[in-house]
């Protein structure tokens, strides 16, 4: 009798010590890790930065997991996109980015500055072209957008052309929403183009070159003023 309860002292003893060992694996395993970590190589398709409260403002991917981009809070439709990071602002809208790719035909790295509720309107960018069109141009480009035809009305515009699949149609309607002052417009252009040509070149508000302040591959300076239709005007 006393040996039953000596073993049944030892099995409630080995219960309560067996419970003690499970709750503190418990604990540290689920116990939130606030320390850093350090690591010296790391291979990853992509990382999402975010705020405490889960709401996205960063994204660091590879091509194919690329973010498609927000508005409204709402992740667009799929679509392919670079390499590289998109910035989203608080409201969950993508406000800009930088990709980059490149391979034997053509290379480019661009950074892309978005104002609210539409596209870019400045960008830092490298364009390259090889083969028989082969060109290089890299410099700093403005644009002028609508404040009456934001991202939610080019979207729906856009994929109402894509429905058509008319192209006459859907290059009638690109003329009449540039005619009516809704579509970007080139403003500025500071940097190198295609042609050798290295310095300023302005736009009026219909995208149409009028000051060109440059040095060409002569080596010289030079300052041109042209009329509407492109002619040269003053120098």
């Amino acid at each position: 009798m006393e040996k039953l309860i000596k073993e049944v002292r030892f099995l409630k003893l080995y219960s309560a010590m067996l419970t003690l060992v499970c709750c503190l694996l418990f604990f540290f395993a689920f116990k939130p890790n606030h320390s850093k970590q350090r690591f010296e190589e790391i291979d990853v398709e992509r990382i999402n930065i975010v705020e405490k409260d889960g709401s996205l403002k960063m994204v660091i991917s590879n091509k194919q997991r690329q973010h498609p981009g927000m508005f409204n809070g709402k992740s667009l439709k799929p679509r392919t996109r670079e390499a590289g990071m998109i910035f989203f602002n608080e409201l969950g809208d993508e406000c800009g980015g930088l990709v980059y790719d490149g391979n034997d035909k053509e290379s480019a790295m661009v950074y892309s500055v978005d104002p609210r509720n539409t596209d870019q309107i400045m960008q830092l960018q490298y364009l390259e072209g090889a083969g028989e069109h082969k060109y290089r141009t890299y410099g700093l480009k403005l644009w002028d957008r609508s404040d009456d035809f934001p991202m939610e009305a080019i979207m729906k515009f856009e994929d109402s052309l894509k429905a058509l699949k008319d192209t006459a149609a859907t290059r009638n309607a690109y003329a009449w929403l540039r005619a009516q002052g809704k579509l970007a417009q080139e403003r500025l252009f500071a940097g190198k183009l295609s042609n050798g040509e290295v310095g300023l070149f302005l736009r009026d508000d219909k995208g149409r070159v009028r000051l060109k302040i440059y040095v060409g591959k002569d080596n010289q300076a030079h300052i041109e003023q042209l009329d509407e239709t492109g002619q040269l005007i003053g120098k």
